[in-house]
């Protein structure tokens, strides 16, 4: 028998077919009219997989969730919950930098998406663990996520044009170098993210400190 020319549709194929769509024209652009074209199928031939163009896109984001480190809330790897924390706030925030366009159906939450509710389960474990309240520990997991995800869905410093004349000393006195800030977009961004997320980490020490002194 001979082989088929093309590879056989499959689940994986589709979603990578749909993420590289994605990424490169927005959720916009995805139809199963136009993800069957990319694949070289006919477009019923998708439904085998998949119901609805919604959960295709439900897959694509749950592929990224899986990009997502986890390792340091497990087994021999597993950290003290802040190192943990800064670790894998680090490792989603690169996830979702590879994959900004995707981030919309992210925050959604992770419903019933396989590596999505892994993700959440692997925080709330470890805060747990770590001695705060589930209470406390389910507010953590929703800060992150709410800290993260803001941080994919723009550029501070992309918002600002390359132009030295849209600043005009006069109205924007302390503006006189933002229109340097684009040219160095990633540095400054990264820096942002590594000062906030620094920031959050202090802050919920100090009251973890404050639980369990009042625990003992």
């Amino acid at each position: 028998m001979a082989r088929p020319r093309k590879p056989l549709l499959s689940t994986d194929r589709i979603v990578r077919a749909a993420r590289e769509l994605v990424d490169a024209e927005g959720l916009a652009a995805v139809s199963t009219r136009r993800l069957a074209a990319e694949l070289g199928v006919s477009g019923p031939s998708l439904y085998n997989h998949f119901r609805t163009k919604d959960e295709i896109l439900e897959a694509v984001a749950d592929s990224v969730s899986a990009q997502v480190d986890l390792s340091m809330f497990e087994g021999g790897d597993r950290r003290d919950w802040r190192t943990a924390l800064h670790d894998w706030a680090v490792s989603y925030r690169t996830a979702l930098r590879d994959h900004p366009n995707i981030v919309p159906v992210l925050a959604r939450g992770p419903g019933r998406r396989p590596a999505g509710l892994r993700l959440a389960d692997a925080v709330y474990g470890a805060m747990v663990d770590a001695g705060w309240p589930p209470a406390q520990a389910t507010s953590i997991g929703a800060l992150m996520r709410y800290f993260i995800m803001g941080s994919a869905l723009g550029s501070f410093a992309g918002g600002f044009v390359d132009d030295a004349g849209a600043y005009d000393p006069a109205d924007y006195p302390h503006l006189g170098q933002a229109h340097l800030l684009s040219e160095r977009q990633e540095k400054i961004d990264e820096r942002a993210f590594e000062t906030g997320l620094r920031a959050l980490l202090d802050g919920l020490s100090e009251q973890l400190a404050q639980v369990k002194g009042t625990a003992g």
